[in-house]
């Protein structure tokens, strides 16, 4: 069990002051507790400028009741009122330093379990079959992933699931173009023929009325059950899946076979589905479809805007398969909360598909259903990003540009042996691929740039693991057990500020769990190892005229850092080498 957040035991003692001086009743979270950024200030309380107008007092009579009553002799040092009505507080340097030590040892290093923890439906990655990944699935594959890992070291139950592209008309298009090149299962053809083929298939779609026509019956016999025609469709997917399997294991990622709901998977329930949205008198006939009009979704004209059920010529659309996934994740498994990790163009898509689903019934107050966007990567001339010749960039030669721009800096800085260097290098390489994406805003664009992401000075994943690396070389010179005695003493404010920081871990991993956002917690890390490298270099560790109690406090303090370090990168699924 960890030691929970400082914030929140600060709100604790908050909500008694309040409770004793003035008989108002808040929770903790109540207490608007927030690290603050002045000199001299740990955190700052900003209770009483809410709760004024509602007790009819003014802002710093509220404020002086806290700091009446606080009740905090060993764990605040000073509280003091500021501005119009804010609370000042400083934590006692006893309590900062018992209460890092007492993180030496706890795996969770603070970070409590959610109380009530919640089942989530998690969307990710849906690449499609046929098609060789792209640098278009880095965002959702590796966002999804850093979420995954976040909510479930919360405590939550989740369930991802890959939903490709494997059905409908572009696999009808596909196969009759297969048939037509004479094309067998088992012909050695690998993804990139495959993508090839999709390529040409399409064109052919587009420019001959004939092969559309054969296509879109291919269609009906796929969905219709045809034998020859399913075992084309399997191949395609077999070999399509062991693609994604070979990027995802490169990238570290924790998808697996047994998380793929594809379009085909959903293509039972859709029928029932439209029966279902018609019984419970939701839908109406336009222009020959079926649809549902959520309110609010309008077009330029003011039209209203049809979430398309059944197509005029019967066939079943992207719309429809979202409402039977909701209800199949809400209905079937039981969960409380949906997430779609999906670009922003998306939004309204699933803005109309939630809408229908409240509707419908099949959301209810109970429920979460979430459109996790973000945005474009960008080159470095500010458009999409794409290869030297204008294409696509393929996302496995991503993967192996990476690990070689990285091994380039290893190389220049480390005297590990040749497999250790390769090693570290795919560390580094996969880490600043993952860590450019995740410290940025997910919901905004950012430039890919290699210069950037593999620098070793500012918040890039090698930042990071150089900091990590250098604590593991601290601590293996020492030639000392830290936990034999991890007792932590704070006589510089180095030292201080290292231990406060390394405190806050359990706040910054709960709110990008709470915002899926992990450049929350990137930005924390960032914070901690530039803390660190202050300490590193105002506080002599390893030096002889280093007393001893002061070199074992500042070597738990050392580990506690990589501890930090270490599990907070694994949360966004990168490394920390002991060695760089």
């Amino acid at each position: 069990m960890g030691n929970g957040d400082v914030g929140i035991e600060l709100g604790a003692r908050v909500a008694g002051a309040l409770r004793r001086g003035l008989g108002v009743e808040i929770t903790p979270a109540e207490a608007v507790i927030r690290p603050s950024t002045r000199d001299g200030v740990d955190y700052q309380c900003n209770a009483a400028m809410s709760l004024a107008k509602k007790l009819g007092k003014p802002p710093r009579e509220v404020a002086q009741a806290i700091v009446d009553d606080l009740d905090s002799a060993d764990l605040v040092a000073t509280a003091e009122i500021a501005g119009p009505g804010f609370v000042n507080i400083v934590l006692s340097d006893a309590w900062l330093a018992d209460r890092a030590a007492a993180l030496l040892g706890d795996e969770r290093l603070g970070v409590e379990p959610v109380a009530e923890p919640r089942r989530y439906a998690l969307d990710y990655s849906s690449p499609n079959v046929a098609k060789e990944m792209h640098v278009g699935h880095l965002r959702p594959t590796i966002i999804g992933d850093a979420i995954l890992r976040l909510l479930r070291f919360a405590g939550h139950e989740v369930v991802p699931h890959n939903h490709l592209g494997d059905w409908g008309t572009p696999f009808g298009m596909l196969i009759e173009h297969l048939l037509d090149e004479g094309w067998t299962p088992g012909g050695g053809h690998s993804i990139s023929d495959l993508n090839g083929f999709y390529q040409a298939a399409r064109v052919k779609f587009d420019t001959d009325e004939g092969f559309a026509t054969r296509s879109r019956q291919r269609v009906v016999l796929l969905q219709g059950g045809d034998g020859a025609t399913l075992a084309l469709w399997e191949v395609l997917v077999e070999q399509s899946t062991q693609h994604f399997e070979k990027v995802y294991a490169e990238l570290g990622i924790l998808l697996r076979p047994e998380d793929i709901y594809g379009e085909s998977f959903y293509n039972p329930y859709l029928a029932d589905t439209v029966a279902d949205l018609e019984a419970k008198g939701i839908t109406e006939v336009s222009d020959g479809a079926l649809c549902v009009f959520p309110p609010g979704f309008t077009n330029r004209e003011g039209d209203p805007l049809p979430l398309i059920l059944r197509k005029r010529d019967g066939g079943y659309g992207y719309f429809t398969t979202d409402m039977a996934t909701v209800r199949y994740w809400i209905g079937e498994r039981d969960m409380t909360d949906l997430l779609y990790v999906v670009g922003a163009p998306q939004a309204q898509h699933f803005a109309m598909v939630f809408a229908a689903s409240r509707m419908a019934g099949y959301l209810t107050d109970a429920h979460s259903a979430v459109h996790i966007g973000f945005g474009t990567i960008l080159g470095e001339d500010g458009k999409t990003i794409r290869t030297r010749a204008g294409g696509t960039v393929k996302l496995s030669e991503l993967v192996s540009d990476a690990v070689a721009h990285a091994a380039k800096t290893v190389a220049e800085r480390s005297s590990l042996d040749a497999d250790a260097q390769e090693r570290v290098a795919r560390a580094v390489g996969i880490g600043a691929l993952k860590y450019a994406d995740l410290s940025n805003d997910r919901e905004k664009d950012y430039t890919f740039s290699w210069s950037r992401m593999l620098a070793k000075e500012g918040n890039t994943s090698v930042y990071l693991q150089y900091a990590n690396a250098r604590c593991h070389s601290v601590l293996a010179k020492s030639g000392q057990d830290v936990a034999a005695a991890p007792a932590v003493a704070l006589t510089e404010p180095a030292e201080r500020a290292l231990a406060l920081a390394l405190l806050r871990l359990p706040a910054a991993v709960d709110a990008a769990a709470t915002a899926y956002a992990p450049h929350k917690l990137a930005a924390y890390l960032y914070e901690a190892a530039t803390t660190f490298t202050t300490f590193y270099d105002t506080c002599p560790i390893l030096k002889d005229d280093v007393p001893a109690d002061v070199r074992a406090s500042r070597l738990v303090l050392t580990k506690l850092t990589s501890d930090v370090l270490t599990l907070g990168l694994g949360l966004m699924g990168i490394e920390a080498p002991h060695e760089l």
